[in-house]
């Protein structure tokens, strides 16, 4: 998965099952009048193409690599087969279905009301998460696009938590300081959203640093 690489966009016929290794990728809603935003992050705790799982075939979103990586590829026909052979992995895949319309909504409400700072705090968190590294490429042209605002705002933004001492930022580089003062400086979203995964998966870390 090459960084920034198109990986899928709405309404494609989903022909296969994507299962990142390493890197994750973006879900974003594409508006004719307003620029994308992103509604949903997917990295080796998940996979792409859950419409298979829930009976689709389309894709609902566009979808952007956002840390390049390497994943597991299982054709539509396969994939379909051992959903019917797997009753294990068809409950497995329905529980992180289930998160990840949870985490859909959640996002919808915190781009609506929280800070950008805030939100540019509890995205940073869950690429580091992805990521499994405290440095990670990034530009600030990548991060407006992902949170739907303008350039500016990301600078403040960022600025404001280099004042902090949380986060350096350096030729599209992003490396996170003080995880634990992220970790305050994001909107509950980002706790929320480890709790409703470790809800679902009660015997795995959904945060490779948790």
């Amino acid at each position: 998965m090459d960084l920034h690489a198109v990986m899928g966009e709405p309404g494609a016929v989903v022909s296969n099952a994507l299962f990142p290794l390493s890197g994750y990728l973006s879900l974003v809603v594409k508006l004719d009048d307003a620029p994308g935003l992103e509604v949903g992050i997917v990295g080796c705790e998940g996979m792409l193409g859950l419409a298979l799982v829930l009976g689709g075939n389309t894709m609902p979103w566009h979808v952007v690599v956002q840390g390049a990586g390497s994943a597991l590829q299982i054709q539509k026909r396969a994939f379909n087969v051992l959903l019917k052979e797997c009753p294990v992995l068809r409950v497995i895949l329905q529980r992180y279905a289930y998160v990840m319309l949870a985490q859909t909504g959640s996002f919808a409400a915190c781009n609506r009301f929280h800070s950008i700072y805030q939100r540019l705090s509890r995205w940073l968190l869950m690429s580091q998460d992805r990521a499994n590294s405290d440095s990670f490429q990034m530009t600030q042209e990548f991060l407006a696009y992902m949170l739907g605002v303008r350039r500016v705002s990301i600078t403040q933004a960022a600025t404001a938590l280099q004042n902090a001492h949380l986060i350096e930022y350096r030729r599209g580089e992003i490396h996170v300081l003080d995880r634990a003062g992220l970790e305050t400086a994001a909107c509950h979203c980002y706790a929320n959203a480890l709790g409703m995964y470790g809800q679902a998966f009660p015997h795995t870390r959904p945060s490779p640093h948790g």
